[in-house]
């Protein structure tokens, strides 16, 4: 009669269908992950400053749009103001420059957002969205402010009948507001779903079964023709005695 080899009341320690350890199977302990990763205030903290960041780097956005945006030059017969150029594209392409700025700047704020979290998150994205909208409309402001004269009548009667003079600085698409937000979120999940850190494989071994042994080997339940329930065992059955 031989021993079972593994007792009934406790399960193979190399069972097919056993939860494989976290961690790939390295050991205890190998998968704990710090407690504040898990903490949503934590996660509301990075985003809450992510979004005041990106509010005052729109002051930069606006200084770079006042700078580069074409400039709509206005002329006055003291009886009206009109477009020096009619068919002239300055006002389209004031809100082409400030499209164009606000996706780069969506672009190196996402790829600075991943660089030093290094993780993904819908808390940290809400925080790049929202953020980019207030840089925007930040941006708006500073370029607005900045810019030339808002009052285009006063502006023309003090330079006076015939002389060109800048048209205010303003967004005559509003939509240009959101590409900061678009581009951050579009970047940020480009980033994480490429390089943000995956979820542990369990170590299944060569064979397909935790510990890299055989699919049979240590396994044996109480079915086992090794078991001494099994009454087709030869070793638990006695020979007739020969009749003489």
């Amino acid at each position: 009669m031989t021993a079972p080899l593994t007792p009934p009341h406790q399960p193979s320690s190399h069972g097919p269908w056993q939860t494989p350890p976290r961690g790939g199977g390295s050991g205890p302990g190998t998968f704990l992950e710090s407690q504040e990763e898990h903490d949503p205030r934590a996660d509301l903290r990075r985003a809450a400053v992510v979004a005041v960041l990106l509010a005052v780097a729109g002051v930069g956005l606006g200084l770079l749009w006042l700078w580069l945006s074409p400039r709509v030059p206005l002329v006055s017969d003291s009886q009206a103001v009109f477009l020096k150029d009619s068919e002239g594209e300055e006002a389209i392409g004031s809100d082409g420059t400030f499209v164009l700025l606000a996706l780069a700047f969506g672009a190196v704020s996402a790829a600075l957002a991943f660089w030093f979290h290094r993780r993904g998150g819908i808390a940290l994205v809400v925080g790049l969205a929202l953020g980019g909208l207030l840089g925007s409309l930040v941006a708006w402001g500073v370029g607005v402010w900045l810019g030339p004269e808002r009052d285009v009548v006063a502006h023309a009667r003090e330079v006076g009948k015939g002389v060109v003079f800048d048209a205010p600085l303003d967004l005559h698409a509003k939509g240009a507001l959101l590409a900061w937000s678009l581009a951050a979120m579009v970047v940020h999940l480009a980033l994480t779903a490429a390089f943000g850190p995956r979820d542990p494989e369990p170590d299944w071994g060569a064979w397909g079964v935790p510990g890299g042994g055989p699919a049979g080997a240590g396994s044996a339940g109480p079915s086992s023709p090794s078991s001494p329930s099994s009454p087709s065992s030869p070793s638990s059955s006695p020979s007739p005695p020969k009749e003489s």
